[in-house]
Parts: C-alpha cells; structure tokens; sequence
C-alpha cells in the first residue's frame, strides 16, 4: 500500500475485456474517455460496476480510469468489475477474504458457441423431410 501507485488489471467476460488502471484519489470513474454515468445508463449496471468497492469499504477512494472492448453493456460492466476486484486484491491482499466470496474474482467461463459445418446453427438442424 504505497501512497498514489497505480494499480492495473484485466477483467474478461465472453468476448468482453476491460483494462483498469486505479490510481488514489476522489471515485472519479473514466470509462473509454467518458463519464461513468454516462457510459453505463441504468442503475443496476452501475451499481455492478461499484459493488466491489462498497464490498471492500473503499468508495471514492479510487480514481479509476478504464479501457473496455467487446461483448454487450452488460458483459462490458461485468468485465469491469472482475478488473476493479483484481485490481482491489492487488492494492491490498486482505480486501481478497471479502471480495472473493461474492464471487467478483471468478472469471465468467460461459462463450458463445461455434457455428458447425452442414447446419444452421451451433445446435440447430436443417428441418428433415422423410418424402
């Protein structure tokens, strides 16, 4: 914990990634040069986005500046929010016994699956016809 290092991570999501980079300061959030509030409208993303923080007691203790690419706004917000929890642990160590818990350190394994040769879909078939 030294005083204002930057502290960096990546958080991923489907084909979503963020890239973090959290310096001390008074909870200003850039997402991709926008304002926080601007960038994730509804209260329930942002709320996703800041849960790591009011987990770990330390809001508006950061300045979090963040670079995000790929996937929809709510792969987009949960990448996010797996970089501020890595980023968080990094910081300080302890703040892990809190934050692993409710599960914001696990990366979300789940992809779309590949479309197959010779059908429609990943899953789907051609309709059959008998006659």
């Amino acid at each position: 914990m030294s005083a204002t290092t930057t502290q960096s991570a990546t958080g991923r999501r489907k084909t979503a990634v963020a890239h973090v980079w959290m310096t001390e300061g008074t909870g200003q959030i850039t997402i991709n040069g926008r304002l926080f509030e601007e960038y994730v409208p509804t209260v329930e993303l942002q709320n996703a986005v800041l849960a790591p923080f009011q987990v770990a007691v330390l809001v508006n203790k950061f300045d979090v500046n963040v670079i995000v690419k790929g996937g929809g706004p709510h792969a987009q917000v949960i990448a996010i929010r797996h970089a501020i929890s890595r980023a968080l642990t990094q910081y300080d160590p302890e703040t892990r016994k809190l934050i692993k818990p409710k599960g914001f350190l696990t990366r979300d394994p789940r992809m779309k699956e590949r479309k197959k040769y010779g059908q429609p879909g990943a899953r789907a078939r051609f309709q059959f016809s008998k006659r």
